[in-house]
Parts: structure tokens; C-alpha cells; sequence
């Protein structure tokens, strides 16, 4: 297996591409798909090459997932596209009344093969409208698998595994990670859903974090080792199903974690992940579980004060200085 430089926006159309035509059952819905091909480019050529196989939907997105859903239970695989993760708000009953529960309200004699893809996250300048990062709300529905892939690799290899799973799942990626370049299998590549990944080995301090909270974890870890820190990074990749043996497993090591997330800290995940850290792994901690997150306000407009909200490298760097005591 070769691999090539791609950004995430070609991961996604060569994830799509082979996915469509090994399995004629798999269909994209969405708004404004033919004409455009997708606002980030990532559905271009899909049209032409698969006629009738991308469909325009009307501007509802309460009935793109309608649809989606009903399609999934009558046997095709639906890929439903949000345009933004924002507009998931106007379709909560069919994702989190219906498409969540069904399988098990039917005593699992159906099976819900449907994606719903909801690109998210800020420092576009988009504002509060289309900003957000909303995937603590779906790992708190039961039904649902939940993904935030960061590098271009693992958005093909996860996406595959997505439209191949026979469970819904809901595939956050972050808009502006779309540009973002990185090395990337050809052919068939496969992430398994619910495996983390050490995407940077370390021994004094367990970096956690997903999204675009993985490249500003990196760079953390990069101004810490000139610092004589050497922090470990994982990424988690799918937040449900966890993969907290791969969490455990660090954490044993190091002693020490931090949770870095985009979202806003109130009810972010990453108090999720705190939460089970101190139940699960109490007596390896050698200091309190830190987070990591943006604050706890409506996405702004003005670039400056977007910028005072999100998280930065600095704050990682702050917050793995203080769980390891070296704090100037």
C-alpha cells in the first residue's frame, strides 16, 4: 500500500469514491451537492461519476435525515450531509428520538447504516451560527457512534469504517482542518471505529485530545520537549465507543493528563474523560486531571475576540506544565 499527500477535503471525495462503487447501496443527500460539489469541494466529480447517486435535497434538514433514516432502514446506506454541524439543531428528533433509538426500540431486527456528516468548529469567522462544536451532546444519546477524526489518513480510513458500520454514526470534521495536508494510503485503508491512537510517545504527561485539538496538542508537545517535558499525545479519533484501554495505558505511564477539546469546558467531553480518569485510574494519578477548552460563550464574529475564546497552544503548554509541577 502506497501512500500520497492529500488534505482532509480529498480524503473524504477518495473515501466516498471507493466506498460508492464497491457497494451500489451507498447514496450521498444534501443540499446544493451536484451544483457545487460540496461547499469544502470534498463531494467534486461524485455527481458525473455516480449519476443519480448524489441528490439535491430541499433546504430541511429535518427531512435530510428523515430520509436518510428511512432509506437505511429499507437497506441502502445513506452518507447524510449537514453543510454545517450547526444545522443539526433543526434536525434533533430524527437523529436523537429516531435514528438513535430505533435499532434498539425494534429489539435490533433492523439495522441503521446511515453517516450523518457535520462539518464543525471556528476561527473562520462564521460566527456563532456556524461555529460550534456540538459532539458531547450525540456521545450523550445512546445509539449513536461518535467521530472526530484530525489528520487526512484517519478521516479516510474512519469514514470508511463509518459507512460500513451497520449502526449510525455521526462524523464531526472540523472546517478548518479541511486544508490540511498529510500522508495517506491508497486504496483500501480501514480505522476500526473506537481506537485511539499514541499518535506521539511520551513519558511525563498524557495529552488527550481529538479535531483540531490534535495539531495544537503537537505543537504543545514540540515547545515542551525544548522545556525537558516530554508529553505524550493521543488522539482519540472516535469518542463513542472509547478506547480507554489506550487512555489507561498512558496514563499508568505518565501519572499525569490533560484533556484538550475545542468545544467549550461546561459539559464539554472532556469532563467526561476527567470523570472516568478519576473513578477508573485514581491511584495512578500523580495530580489532578486538567482541561483544556474554549470558553464558555457564543462563538463571536470579530476575528480578535473569536481568537480570545478558542483555546491556544499556550494554554496546553500551561496546563502540562502545572499537572507535571514545573510552572515558572
Amino acid at each position: 500500500m502506497t501512500e500520497r499527500i492529500l488534505n482532509c477535503a480529498a480524503a473524504v471525495c477518495e473515501a466516498l469514491t471507493e466506498e460508492m462503487a464497491r457497494d451500489e447501496a451507498i447514496f450521498i443527500i444534501g443540499e446544493d451537492l451536484v451544483a457545487h460539489g460540496g461547499i469544502f469541494g470534498q463531494f467534486k466529480g461524485l455527481p458525473e461519476r455516480f449519476p443519480g447517486r448524489v441528490i439535491d435535497s430541499p433546504i430541511s434538514e429535518s427531512c435530510i435525515v428523515g430520509a436518510g433514516l428511512g432509506a437505511a432502514l429499507t437497506g441502502m446506506r445513506p452518507f447524510v450531509d449537514m453543510h454545517f454541524a450547526d444545522f443539526v439543531t433543526c434536525a434533533m428528533d430524527e437523529i436523537v428520538n429516531q435514528t438513535a433509538k430505533i435499532r434498539y426500540m425494534f429489539g435490533g431486527q433492523v439495522k441503521v447504516p446511515l453517516v450523518i456528516w457535520a462539518p464543525d468548529g471556528a476561527g473562520l469567522s462564521a460566527a456563532a451560527h456556524h461555529s460550534q462544536s456540538l459532539e458531547s451532546w450525540f456521545v450523550h444519546a445512546p445509539g449513536l457512534k461518535v467521530v472526530v477524526p484530525s489528520e487526512p489518513a484517519d478521516v479516510k480510513g474512519l469514514l470508511k469504517a463509518a459507512i460500513r458500520s451497520d449502526d449510525p454514526v455521526i462524523f464531526f470534521q472540523h472546517k478548518k482542518l479541511f486544508a490540511r495536508e498529510g500522508p495517506v494510503p491508497e486504496g483500501e485503508h480501514i480505522v476500526p471505529l473506537g481506537r485511539a491512537a499514541v499518535k506521539r510517545p511520551g513519558s511525563s504527561a498524557t495529552i488527550l485530545t481529538y479535531g483540531s485539538g490534535f495539531y495544537m496538542s503537537m505543537e504543545a508537545a514540540h515547545e515542551l520537549a525544548g522545556m525537558g517535558i516530554d508529553a505524550e499525545v493521543i488522539d482519540l479519533r472516535t469518542l463513542k465507543p472509547l478506547d480507554f484501554e489506550t487512555i489507561a495505558a498512558s496514563i499508568q505511564k505518565t501519572n499525569r493528563a490533560v484533556v484538550v477539546h475545542e468545544a467549550c469546558l461546561s459539559g464539554g467531553f472532556g469532563a467526561e474523560v476527567s470523570a472516568r480518569i478519576n473513578s477508573e485510574l485514581f491511584d495512578y494519578l500523580d495530580a489532578p486531571v486538567l482541561r483544556v477548552a474554549a470558553r464558555d460563550v457564543p462563538m463571536p464574529f470579530s476575528p480578535r475576540l473569536e481568537n480570545f475564546v478558542l483555546p491556544k497552544i499556550e494554554d496546553v503548554v500551561n496546563a502540562v506544565r502545572a499537572v507535571t509541577y514545573r510552572q515558572r
